[in-house]
C-alpha cells in the first residue's frame, strides 16, 4: 500500500483530504508542523508528499528543501494558497514535482497525483540502489544522494556489473570477462580499481578465492 505523508494544519481541509486518500486505498499519516513532518521522514519511507507551505514551526518550503539537501527524492505536492509568481517559482527551486493553489478541485489533485506516482515508479524501475547509492541503468551514472559520481570506464564496468548482481558474490573471472575481454587486465589492477571503488564509500567486500560482493554495509 502506498503511504502518503500529508502535513496541513487546517483541520477541516485535512479530513477531507485523509477520508479522500483512503478511499483511493492510499496510508495517510497526517502532521500539522514541519518539524513533525521532518521527524516522520525520518522514520518512515512514504510514497508521496503532500505539503501545505504556510504551517507551524518549519514551513513547506524549508523542510522540502531539507530534504533535497539530504537526498531523500520522494515525489512531492505542494497544496498552497499562496498563488504569486515568486512562490511558484521557489515550490519548484527547492524540489517539488507539483505544485496545486487553494482551492483545488479533489479530482484533479487524484489525477495529479495517479500521474506523478505512474512517474515516479518509472524512475525507480529504471534505478538500482544500496545504501545512499543509486545507479541509472539506462545512463550507466552512479550517484551518492544527489550527488553525481564520475567514475573511470573500467570502474563503471565493474560498478555497473555489482549493481546488476546486488547481494550477489560475482566471480573475479567474470569481473576480468567484462571488463571489454581485457586480456591485460590482472588480479593486481582489479584490486586497484576495486579500493578505488571502496574509497567513494560502495559496500564491496572481499569474498576470499572467490571474487566480490555489493552489499548493504
Amino acid at each position: 500500500m502506498s503511504k502518503i505523508l500529508l502535513l496541513e494544519d487546517d483541520e477541516i481541509l485535512s479530513e477531507t483530504l485523509i477520508e479522500l486518500l483512503e478511499s483511493e486505498s492510499f496510508e495517510v499519516l497526517h502532521v500539522k508542523d514541519g518539524e513533525a513532518a521532518l521527524d516522520a521522514t525520518f522514520e518512515e519511507k512514504f510514497t508521496l508528499l503532500l505539503l501545505d507551505v504556510n504551517v507551524p514551526l518549519l514551513n513547506g518550503f524549508e523542510l522540502l528543501h531539507s530534504l533535497r539537501q539530504s537526498g531523500d527524492t520522494t515525489p512531492a505536492i505542494f497544496l498552497t494558497s499562496l498563488s504569486d509568481v515568486a512562490s511558484l517559482a521557489n515550490g519548484f527551486d527547492v524540489g517539488a514535482d507539483d505544485y496545486i493553489k487553494k482551492p483545488f478541485d479533489f479530482d484533479e489533485l487524484l489525477i495529479r497525483i495517479h500521474a506523478l506516482l505512474k512517474k515516479a515508479y518509472h524512475t525507480y524501475q529504471n534505478e538500482l540502489h544500496i545504501d545512499d547509492f543509486r545507479f541509472v541503468i539506462d545512463k550507466d551514472e552512479l550517484y551518492n544522494k544527489s550527488d553525481f559520481i564520475p567514475l573511470s570506464p573500467y570502474e563503471l564496468q565493474i560498478t555497473k556489473l555489482f549493481f546488476q548482481n546486488l547481494n550477489k558474490t560475482v566471480q573475479k573471472e567474470l569481473i576480468l570477462e567484462t571488463l571489454n575481454g581485457n586480456k591485460e587486465m590482472s588480479e593486481g589492477a582489479l584490486r586497484v580499481h576495486i579500493n578505488k571503488l571502496r574509497k567513494i564509500g560502495l559496500p564491496i567486500t572481499t569474498i576470499k578465492g572467490i571474487g566480490y560482493r555489493l552489499a548493504s554495509s
